[in-house]
């Protein structure tokens, strides 16, 4: 298969308009690590960057290059074809990555490999050249499929000479099944190891590391590959689990060894991290380095990590107890970011000020939204701003909580409260149980917080142990609360106040004004006090009786906002909050190179500009992030330049802004992604559909008449109960009925 015959021609240009090509190493810091040599951990590009591109694809092992660490090895699984050549592909059986099914529809066999019979397409039973006819595609069915079937196979020569990579590793397995078409991988090795150098071998079969440990040259690093711990390796017919108790025994053989990562950290059936093992620790007294594996940001990771793929790898190189010598992943970008440029910090006194870390409901991405627990962990991982969306009980009590409907955010649905659901055209379409039927006393004593879990549809739950934990704050409690904390400042968001004034006779804007009074925010500049809407109207209403900050925030998504727009916001706002699209707009997952001036505008016009909502997991944010959430805030930072970002994870937000590698010595893998970048690496044929462009944001979309006068005059303590003029159920009516009858006695 020659190198003429790569599919080449899609990813030229399009990685120059991606990323810049790296030029500069990341600032290791050699002298901390607590690996077995003292550098820093080595990153291993499996199949090269095979969570965007096929496995062991050439568009992967370029891109590396591009967006990882300059010393990233790439990682090539070895399998013969039927002349004896070597090409890399990540299966034994071929037609769970490539479209050899499709191509030889006669071709599926059935072999023995390693004691199990396994049915397939193979590449024992075709000629390189017949492969030339192949081509690969996408091994794991939830990423993108754009490019099957346009990326040709790849020599083992391939990778190891002509992508001027630091360091490749070659990965061997099922030796003994090769010996049965009179093929030999370790002669396939050995002869290529005279051609080429190959920093490592690894192999999760003893007999072939021992056989080709003199055949190979002397600083090639022979790695024992541990499988799953009830597997038998196949010459010893033990364990893995059984040889990690032995690794005196390995060191005869290897200069290192490749485990699991829930061999460092197992976790528990539900998907909790338990403590610790002790296999760094034992590897290194062995002498073995010890590298780990299964790295893949796309994956499901345990609870603890808040769905932050940066943290993960954090945990395993630099927790202060051990660090693995290297970790093995399908997105090198990530564990670079975290190597070069997140470890060591825990005595950093770092702090790029921006972006702004706003809380989304608290750290709601870890606990029930607006709880105590929500807060205290929004304020533990380092939230600046903290906020209080404001609803109002049944009893008037202004009260923290994410929506009116208590059916999206408690146990409601299940309680005596159920049958209370009522349907209210101006709040929403389908029926809910809002905040206002019920009163404080109801709520607190007879209902539990419920976490949101916005990505359900993907299966992607937010921490269950917790699901229900914490308890419901007042927004008195919340000020209470946020006063005595290292905060910046607080953020009130306020909606539905027409509703609220016509329709239950309550000033919610009078209730946050006299809360503020009574908590003392309106004598104090400490901590400074936001108040965010999307009615213009109800900011008009805190300007002309408080001198607090202004949010305005923009629903739609627009592209830009019209002068006259503008004008309008500076009236009645200090700074605004927009969506993640109208900053940086997508379409099908992915960033498309259409302009938004939005912030530019906004920002010309004195306004700081934040964006809204930032969530860690994967399923949310465009492939162009790499499932990597870090590098979301990096591209909203440093190209969008928004001010601040909300979030429902301000712990990941927060250390973004301690990163050693934000400013104009960045790393290329520090760099923001390019709005259209990767779609141009996609055939025409598998892109997808053109984008309608976005409104432009006018004079007519921000006016709003004035609030109504509230019904009845109400304070926050005591409402006038005969104004909740809303569709109340029938047991409510009647019970109404009986107490008017009974004072009319």
């Amino acid at each position: 298969m020659g190198r003429s015959s790569r599919a080449c021609s899609v990813l030229g240009s399009a990685l120059l308009l991606l990323l810049l090509s790296l030029g500069s190493a990341a600032a290791q810091k050699g002298s901390t690590w607590k690996t077995l040599s003292g550098k820093a951990p080595a990153i291993i590009a499996k199949g090269g960057f095979s969570g965007l591109f096929p496995d062991s694809s050439d568009s992967a092992y370029m891109f590396v290059a591009s967006v990882s660490s300059p010393d990233t090895a790439l990682w090539c699984d070895v399998r013969l074809t039927k002349d004896g050549a070597g090409i890399c592909l990540p299966s034994i059986s071929m037609d769970n990555c490539t479209t050899i099914a499709d191509v030889f529809p006669q071709g599926k066999k059935t072999y023995n490999v390693n004691g199990v019979s396994t049915t397939g397409w193979f590449s024992v039973d075709y000629k390189s050249t017949d492969l030339q006819k192949v081509f690969l595609k996408q091994p794991v069915l939830s990423r993108t499929p754009a490019y099957d079937g346009t990326l040709p196979l790849v020599p083992v020569e391939v990778v190891l000479g002509q992508y001027k990579a630091p360091s490749v590793w070659l990965n061997v397995q099922q030796d003994g099944f090769y010996n049965q078409f009179n093929l030999s991988m370790r002669s396939y090795i050995a002869s290529t190891s005279k051609k080429f150098i190959i920093d490592y071998i690894s192999s999760p079969e003893v007999k072939f590391l021992t056989s080709i440990s003199a055949r190979v040259a002397k600083n090639t690093k022979l790695v024992f590959r541990f499988l799953d711990e009830s597997s038998i390796e196949p010459s010893t017919n033990q364990t893995y689990g059984s040889m990690l108790k032995n690794l005196t025994f390995v060191k005869t053989f290897a200069s290192g060894i490749l485990v699991p990562k829930s061999y460092v950290w197992p976790v528990s059936s539900d998907n909790y991290l338990l403590p610790y093992t002790s296999v760094v620790d034992d590897a290194h007294k062995a002498g073995l380095e010890i590298y780990a594996s299964d790295f893949a940001n796309d994956f499901t990771i345990s609870y603890n990590y808040s769905y932050d793929p940066l943290a993960e790898y954090l945990s395993f190189v630099d927790n202060g107890a051990f660090s693995v010598d290297g970790v093995l992943t399908d997105f090198p970008i990530t564990p670079s970011e975290a190597i070069g440029c997140f470890s060591n910090l825990n005595n950093s006194k770092i702090d790029h000020a921006k972006p702004l870390v706003i809380s989304h409901n608290g750290a709601s991405g870890d606990y029930p939204d607006c709880t105590d627990q929500a807060y205290e962990k929004a304020v533990t991982d380092g939230a600046d701003v903290i906020d209080c969306p404001v609803q109002v009980t049944k009893d008037g009590v202004p009260i923290c909580m994410s929506s009116i409907d208590l059916m999206d955010v408690t146990n409601v649905a299940t309680s005596q409260f159920a049958s209370q659901a009522t349907t209210i055209s101006d709040l929403k379409a389908g029926a809910g149980v809002f905040s206002f039927n019920l009163t404080w006393d109801d709520i607190t004593k007879n209902l539990k917080p419920m976490i949101s879990n916005p990505m359900s549809t993907y299966r992607l739950l937010r921490n269950p142990r917790n699901k229900n934990a914490g308890s419901f704050m007042r927004l008195s409690d919340f000020l209470a609360f946020a006063k005595g904390k290292d905060l910046s400042g607080v953020m009130i968001s306020v909606e539905h106040a027409a509703f609220m004034a016509e329709k239950l006779g309550f000033g919610v804007v009078d209730a946050v004004i006299k809360a503020l009074d009574d908590s003392g925010y309106s004598k104090q500049t400490a901590q400074k006090v936001m108040i965010q809407s999307t009615n213009s109207s109800v900011l008009v209403k805190f300007k002309q009786e408080t001198k607090y900050n202004l949010v305005y925030m923009i629903e739609e998504d627009v592209r830009d906002a019209a002068p006259s727009s503008l004008a309008d916001i500076k009236k009645f706002a200090d700074a605004v909050s927009v969506t993640t699209t109208s900053v940086l707009p997508t379409s099908h997952h992915y960033l498309i190179n259409q302009t938004s001036n939005l912030v530019q505008s906004l920002k010309s016009a004195g306004l700081p500009v934040y964006v809204y909502v930032l969530m860690n997991e994967f399923v949310s944010q465009p492939n162009d992030f790499f499932a990597d959430a870090t590098s979301q805030i990096n591209t909203y930072v440093q190209l969008a330049k928004v001010d601040g970002v909300i979030t429902d994870f301000p712990g990941t937000a927060h250390r973004y802004k301690l990163s050693t590698c934000v400013g104009k010595n960045s790393p290329d893998f520090m760099q923001p992604v390019q709005p259209g970048g990767l779609l141009s690496t996609i055939a025409p044929a598998a892109q997808p559909p053109v984008a309608a462009p976005m409104p432009l944001l006018t004079e007519s979309d921000v006016a709003e008449p004035p609030l109504p006068p509230v019904s009845n005059t109400t304070t926050a303590s005591s409402p006038s109960h005969a104004a909740l003029r809303m569709k109340f159920d029938v047991s409510t009516l009647i019970i109404l009925l009986v107490l008017c009858a009974s004072l009319l006695i």
